[in-house]
């Protein structure tokens, strides 16, 4: 299968007043046309820097410094403002964390997708409209045209959701990116979420980007989920070999962490000891190595590249110098 998106090398750092400090370095990732990626990690890993920095919505005093992304042949990272505008929503949806935040609260939800449309393929208003009444018909909310005239706050948590997964495909993206889109929702709404963006991907035949901390939600929803820990992939492989067959340290100690059905009642989960590296503050090695119990020798002084591990999937690769040698059962 084409790449549609092909990240290489990837580095972006903060400008700060005492020098530049690594947020992201080094990323390599790619997604498949119509596949399903999870991008999974701590807080601060530099998930969503990644995404952002495609469609140049970067904060201030944050930059890419390196590295190329290549969507449908050409590099987001040497696009124009101006070519990156006809990409942004177009071409690449968002869907962002919080609907409270990105949604306008004194827009009506309809005048809030029409305008996205108009931007975006040059329908008139009413045409517009017309179709903001479709999208939310087709993320699933009901008496969608009476809802054009709803203002946010009238809307639940997931309704709102939904109008940003409408504004995400106004443009009839053909990748969207969803970061981290159901924190703020309980679980229930959560899973009918997770729902919603898998039957449209399906349906729309586009490729999906879903960013989160949490690895027992993308396993319903993703076909591949790459590990990110302070600013590079550790583990990259298909959903099913995340969970079956992990091997970085770093993934293992994840899983690790989530509850099961077999779990004494009131017995603690176990936990990853130490902090991530504050950025700037890498360690000469593994980023990994002063909180992993493996490490060894070479950890301490040279950084692990991805690579396949020993006898499984040739999709599943690790960063890691002793498990990925060794294969899942080390």
């Amino acid at each position: 299968m084409t790449a549609l998106l092909d990240i290489n090398g990837l580095t972006i750092d903060i400008d700060r007043d005492s020098g530049p400090a690594r947020v992201v370095d080094g990323i390599d990732l790619s997604i498949l046309e119509g596949e399903s990626l999870g991008i999974v990690g701590e807080s601060g890993c530099g998930k969503s820097l990644t995404m952002l920095s495609l469609v140049g919505l970067l904060p201030n005093r944050i930059r890419a410094t390196g590295g190329t992304a290549h969507f449908a042949g050409r590099d987001l990272l040497r696009l124009s403002p101006a070519e990156l505008r006809k990409i942004r929503g177009a071409q690449i949806g968002f869907i962002f964390q919080d609907p409270m935040t990105s949604l306008n609260p004194v827009m009506r939800i309809g005048d809030q997708i029409a305008e996205a449309l108009i931007y975006q393929t040059g329908l008139d208003k009413p045409a517009a409209m017309a179709k903001a009444g479709d999208l939310l018909e087709l993320v699933g909310i009901p008496s969608p045209r009476e809802r054009l005239m709803a203002y946010p706050h009238e809307l639940s948590g997931g309704m709102r959701q939904r109008v940003m997964i409408a504004i995400g495909l106004a443009g009839s993206p053909r990748l969207l990116i969803a970061d981290e889109p159901t924190t703020a929702l309980d679980v229930t709404i959560q899973a009918q979420i997770v729902d919603l963006v898998r039957d449209l991907k399906d349906r729309l035949g586009m490729s999906v980007v879903w960013i989160t901390h949490d690895l027992a939600l993308i396993a319903g929803l993703a076909d591949r989920i790459a590990v990110l820990y302070a600013g590079t992939v550790v583990e990259d492989a298909p959903v099913d070999l995340i969970f079956e067959r992990p091997t970085h340290p770093y993934t293992r100690g994840l899983l690790a962490s989530l509850p099961t059905l077999t779990d004494r009642p009131m017995s603690r989960l176990p936990s990853i000891g130490g902090t991530p590296p504050e950025p700037g503050r890498r360690p000469a090695g593994c980023p990994f190595a002063p909180r992993c119990t493996l490490a060894v020798a070479a950890c301490q002084t040279e950084v692990p590249r991805l690579r396949p591990v020993a006898g499984s999937d040739p999709r599943h690769r690790a960063a890691c110098f002793v498990t990925a040698k060794e294969g899942a059962a080390a």
